[in-house]
């Protein structure tokens, strides 16, 4: 066994950590398989792109009160120092997972005990409400406790800052610093002052929705198809806290809430992954949707940033849409409107993240709307946001990942909102006599079919993190000369800004843009594929872009199994299926 993980791991069962705690320490040592002291004990959870996130459990590499109360710690620490001379006020938030309650009110300790004015949701609420409360309540940061998407086992600890984004550069690694410099859990104020603290109730909720209700761009259609039949599903989240209240204020009138997925529950009893994504986590929306013929299927992720969609193909079957897709549609319907009705000036944009589609860079460009790219990560969509403010005005944009935002009240992806334009968007379409899928159609007749998919490959532990780092490695040195068949005719590679053009050997720099661990390889068929190693799970991400026209709406159907074909066959060029 490594005496580096022993030494860390004897430090902390010396250290003033409780009985239960100390007691599973021992277990891990005296263990024959070291695996797991050493995926437990082997690195320190680190802030990466979402904060921090990590399995529950004991040890410097899980989630628990004391990774958590460090955490809290160095952020106080350096929110202090860098509002001196001011009353320092955080707003914290927590999600349905098992113990984001509990983390919730360790981290609301730690902050009072540190002297900081704390702003404590009473109950579960979205991670978008609790972006929105930052800047609504004037606070300088803020933390909601949860792990998004991921699998019941994990939880995490999202930090933001005082624009509602989460943290950035060089905010982030300053905070590492600080983390870094409580030395031990006996560093930690622990003692809880309930003076510093307040509760949270009805008045934030009231103003978030008050908030995305301005959003609506046709009230009047809402109206006409008030008795739209929409499914909803919070998968044992925080979405049925806000989603079907926005529902009712904007005028629907006839939603059916999941009751299998309706109740929070960490455990997430129902499914698998609590992941719109992931068509089982819908299975059961699709199936109440059959059963009572709805217009329309909606779920939310347990902390409501990421929502999926189902609608009626023209064969009547149901059928998820992707993210690429849903954003899509969102940039379209929002554009369309603000042309409607004369509000584009020329000072709007959107923004996409670089493995997004890029149809919808297509349709901003129809529109004569500036079209802008970020990094991965829904905090560099805030900081663009933040940085044209007063300058130019947000409309909306997304990523790929089921996280879309409409106008800039939040800095975060918001399901919340976003299920609240979705419903809008197929009001609208039936009120002009058209599905939500009959829309889709009508943007890829006018813009092409674009076709994109994903692969995940999911490698654990320590082990893992250095499979993944050698696959990137590789792909860097020797990447492949075709494609497909199709050549290689350039690469981007963000994590040393710079772009290759193979046909002419010309290397631009890239301007705008942090280093990032992404590559991006483009052929001379037009297809895009991007990898990209996940900054808060054990995952390496490839995903994959292409294109035809689609000359019919007959032929939707055919194109897109052509594209699926093409993709199909992209993948096992690279041997990733």
């Amino acid at each position: 066994m490594d005496t580096s993980l022993q030494s860390k791991a004897q430090t902390w069962l010396n250290s003033p950590i409780d009985e239960e705690a100390k007691a599973d320490i021992r277990r891990m040592l005296d263990s024959s398989d070291p695996t797991e002291l050493t995926d437990a004990f082997y690195k320190d959870l680190e802030f990466g792109t979402g904060g921090l996130r990590g399995i529950m459990g004991i040890g410097s590499n899980r989630m628990n009160k004391y990774t958590v109360g460090m955490a809290t710690q160095g952020f106080a620490n350096y929110l202090r120092s860098a509002f001196p001379g001011e009353e320092v006020k955080v707003a914290i938030a927590y999600d349905s997972r098992n113990n984001s309650a509990y983390f919730g009110d360790i981290t609301a300790s730690v902050f009072s005990a540190n002297g900081i004015k704390v702003f404590l949701f009473e109950e579960l609420r979205p991670t978008p409400e609790l972006s929105f409360a930052i800047r609504h309540l004037g606070c300088q940061g803020g933390v909601v406790l949860t792990a998004s998407h991921n699998p019941k086992e994990y939880n995490g600890y999202k930090a933001y800052w005082n624009d509602g984004g989460q943290l950035i550069p060089p905010h982030d690694k300053r905070v590492i610093e600080e983390v870094s410099k409580v030395k031990g859990i006996g560093d930690v104020k622990w003692t809880k002052d309930p003076a510093n603290i307040t509760m949270i109730k009805d008045e934030v909720d009231e103003a978030y929705l008050a908030t995305i209700a301005k959003n609506a761009l046709n009230p009047g259609a809402i109206t006409r198809q008030k008795d739209l039949k929409i499914v909803f599903s919070p998968i044992h989240g925080t979405g049925i806290t806000m989603v079907p209240r926005i529902l009712e204020r904007l005028g629907f009138t006839n939603v059916t809430i999941l009751e299998a997925q309706a109740t929070p529950d960490g455990n997430f009893p129902t499914v698998v992954y609590p992941n719109p994504e992931e068509r089982d986590a819908m299975s059961l929306a699709l199936a109440k949707a059959k059963e009572i013929d709805a217009d329309l299927v909606m779920a939310t992720d347990p902390d409501a940033d990421r929502v999926g969609i189902g609608l009626k193909n023209p064969q009547g079957e149901w059928e998820l849409l992707n993210g690429n897709q849903t954003g899509s549609l969102l940039v379209y319907y929002l554009l369309k409107q603000w042309q409607a009705t004369g509000k584009l000036t020329g000072k709007q944009y959107v923004v996409k993240t670089i493995v997004t589609t890029e149809l919808i860079a297509a349709i901003a460009e129809h529109f004569q709307v500036k079209s802008y790219d970020t990094l991965t990560g829904f905090k560099w969509i805030a900081k663009l946001i933040h940085e044209l403010e007063g300058k130019e005005q947000f409309i909306g944009g997304g990523e790929e990942s089921y996280g879309y935002l409409i106008g800039d009240s939040v800095r975060d992806k918001d399901a919340v909102a976003s299920c609240a334009m979705i419903a809008e968007i197929v009001a609208y379409a039936k009120d002009q006599g058209q599905s939500l899928f009959d829309l889709l159609t009508e943007i890829y007749l006018t813009f092409g079919m674009y076709r994109e998919s994903l692969i995940s490959i999911t490698r654990k532990g320590k082990k893992g993190a250095e499979e993944i780092q050698e696959m990137m490695q590789q792909l860097r040195e020797t990447p492949p000369s075709t494609i497909n068949n199709s050549p290689l005719v350039r690469v981007i590679d963000y994590q040393n800004l710079t772009e290759r053009d193979l046909t002419t050997g010309q290397v631009r720099q890239l301007e705008g843009f942090p280093s990032s661990n992404v590559l991006q390889f483009f052929t001379a068929d037009g297809s895009k594929i991007s990898a990209r190693p996940s900054g808060t799970e054990p995952k390496i991400k490839f995903y994959f872009s292409v294109r035809e026209v689609l000359s019919s709406a007959e032929s939707f159907a055919a194109t897109q199994q052509l594209l699926d074909e093409r993709i199909a066959a992209i993948t096992r060029d690279l041997k990733l299926s």
